[in-house]
């Protein structure tokens, strides 16, 4: 399994997010989601217009299988009104272009492997590595953290059970370590 980063750089994000809201929409709104709230893509891409309307998401997590209610903020607010205008409530937020070839659908979600190639290919174009899907809820937690400084919300956040996972989950641990090692010069 590979260990992806979270996107440390707030230039860079902020570039991606240009170069995603004039290329896809969709795509864009995917990123934002996942920056602003800290969701897993497996609770991102099964969300439905209706599900952003109000002023929380409200969803039972997959991999846990308890409630989360999130805040939908000031920024994520903007990029989904525009992009929900026009959307039926009960169509995917992430709608796929492509039948489903298992079902034959066309009113499915995209894949987690398709947000991970949006992702990766993005990524690649902005020069970063380890990027995968998981890498928007590791930005949410980094900057929430360097903003915060409240590893105990965060914890509670990302279901956590020791601040040394938390840290270590959205490489802080790493960060710290190669800022000492640096500092200490023999």
């Amino acid at each position: 399994m590979n260990f992806v980063q979270p996107i440390r750089d707030t230039r860079k994000l902020q570039a991606i997010k240009d170069y995603l809201k004039m290329k896809n929409e969709r795509d864009y709104v995917l990123l934002m989601v996942g920056i602003n709230t800290g969701l897993r893509i497996s609770d991102i891409l099964p969300l439905r217009v209706i599900d952003v309307k109000g002023t929380h998401i409200g969803i039972r997590e997959k991999k846990t299988g308890k409630y989360k209610l999130v805040k939908i903020n000031r920024a994520l607010r903007e990029a989904l009104d525009h992009y929900i205008q026009g959307k039926g409530d009960y169509e995917y937020l992430f709608r796929s272009r492509n039948k489903k070839r298992k079902t034959g659908r066309i009113d499915e979600p995209i894949t987690a492997s398709m947000a991970y190639k949006m992702l990766s290919s993005v990524a690649r174009r902005f020069g970063l590595k380890e990027i995968g899907t998981h890498s928007m809820r590791k930005t949410f937690g980094y900057h929430f953290y360097q903003r915060e400084k409240d590893i105990s919300l965060l914890m509670e956040l990302f279901n956590h059970s020791e601040e040394s996972i938390t840290l270590r989950y959205l490489g802080i641990k790493q960060d710290t370590l190669d800022d000492a090692l640096d500092r200490h010069a023999l």
